[in-house]
């Protein structure tokens, strides 16, 4: 397929090499001017909600680009990256991912969900029609590298992937939102369609797809109430 773009970090793997560190003095920001940048990230994110209804109009796609960066800057078990992110730029490509992951969400919706799943999404509104996947402009495909595959076929064990990955997956809503995109995380099962759509290799296992792009002109979202922060944090 033609216009997508696998961005993965050009690396040498370093299994078995020995520790070298290296010097590391970030500057320490004082106390004022970091509860300044704590309190106002802190009211940005806040205003991040997931968002269905997308506007067609193009996205700068250096910014896509800097925020998957900015996601694969994430931690990950000793350090292997297990990421690979497909950003799909096609049309054509993207209407066959909404297809595939249509016919499998009517088959959820239908039954296979479980009707306490169901009650669960009701508030949502979510249902079997994903428009997102063809007018965002962008859609941005995260696979995991369940291992290490070299070009002689060797494997390597990958450790804490799904840790790994689930992690620059939130980094990476965090970047596009704080850049001033929307995004929606969408998680079809089975999701083995997206590895034959985009030609993946054998080691790597689709994980999230998230249209990114602008809010539509009339874009709603659910009417939720987040957790305060007493309810979701225990200090010992």
């Amino acid at each position: 397929m033609s216009d997508t773009t696998a961005v993965t970090p050009h690396w040498t793997p370093t299994h078995g090499s020995p520790y070298r560190p290296v010097p590391y003095r970030p500057e320490r920001i004082v106390a004022d001017e970091s509860l300044s940048r704590s309190a106002e990230l802190r009211r940005r994110m806040d205003e991040r909600r997931t968002v269905r209804r997308f506007s067609t109009d193009p996205v700068p796609e250096q910014v896509v680009r800097d925020a998957i960066a900015c996601a694969a800057t994430a931690p990950s078990g000793a350090h292997q990256q297990p990421w690979t992110f497909v950003l799909v730029k096609d049309p054509q490509v993207r209407r066959l991912i909404r297809e595939a992951a249509e016919r499998e969400e009517r088959i959820s919706y239908d039954g296979r969900l479980g009707e306490e799943w169901l009650t669960a999404l009701r508030p949502l509104g979510t249902d079997a029609v994903k428009s997102h996947m063809t007018d965002a402009p962008a859609l941005v495909v995260v696979f995991q590298q369940r291992y290490w595959l070299g070009e002689d076929g060797t494997r390597r064990k990958h450790y804490y992937v799904d840790e790994s990955v689930g992690i620059a997956v939130g980094m990476l809503l965090s970047a596009l939102h704080l850049s001033g995109l929307a995004a929606l995380v969408h998680t079809p099962s089975p999701m083995r369609f997206l590895r034959e759509v985009l030609d993946r290799p054998e080691n790597e296992k689709a994980f999230a797809v998230i249209p990114v792009g602008y809010p539509a002109d009339d874009c709603e979202v659910p009417d939720l109430v987040r957790k305060s922060l007493d309810q979701v944090i225990v200090e010992v």
